[in-house]
């Protein structure tokens, strides 16, 4: 009897060890799961099951558009702290400040339109910043004005394009209500290039 009870003690003890294996295995997948998708490719994702032709087009401007505000608001937060003249750290709060407002309305707007945007910085924005970070701090001004120069000069023809071309009328005018403040950024950030030239 003594030897019954300790066999059955036995078995239940071996089957909460494998209860607690099995569960285990369940959950450690899921918690060190490295081949999370981009957010930027989730929203495209969604919006392609959603939308075709000419909205699914409106639906990837608005998707790039906030990928853009993403970025400029992370970097610009960087170029506050790792800025080395007073004028790299202005320009890095104005981005803030402007594409946190862009952000804002991009997303009431996309809400509006049932189109999915993404919610974290996206795998070149990731690139962008690291390779900002790894930048010498004598040299970095001037890689955050480049970066920020080439950035603006190809926001500019997306914007411009879809001012022009997207489908839905509030979208055409959502970018061209954008066109002048990414217009003054790029005129802010040549005036810098040429002034840290001289430095």
């Amino acid at each position: 009897m003594k030897n019954q009870n300790q066999f059955l003690k036995s078995g239940v003890l071996l089957l909460g060890f494998a209860s607690v294996f099995m569960l285990l295995m369940m959950i450690v997948p899921s918690c060190n799961n490295t081949n999370t998708k981009d957010t930027k490719e989730v929203a495209e994702d969604q919006n392609d099951a959603k939308f075709d032709n000419e909205k699914e087009d409106d639906a990837d401007f608005l998707v790039k558009a906030e990928e853009i505000n993403l970025e400029e608001i992370l970097i610009g937060r960087l170029a506050q702290t790792r800025g080395t003249t007073t004028r790299v750290k202005e320009l890095g709060k104005m981005m803030e400040t402007d594409h946190t407002r862009a952000s804002t309305d991009l997303q009431a707007l996309a809400a509006k339109k049932q189109v999915t945007l993404p919610t974290t910085l996206t795998d070149d924005g990731i690139s962008a910043n690291k390779k900002l970070m790894d930048t010498e701090s004598a040299d970095f001004d001037k890689e955050y004005v480049d970066m920020m120069i080439s950035g603006h000069k190809d926001a500019i023809s997306k914007f411009e394009k879809a001012s022009t071309d997207a489908d839905d009328p509030e979208i055409r005018n959502w970018a061209a209500s954008m066109l002048p403040v990414l217009r003054q950024h790029l005129d802010d950030f040549k005036t810098d290039q040429k002034q840290l030239e001289k430095m």
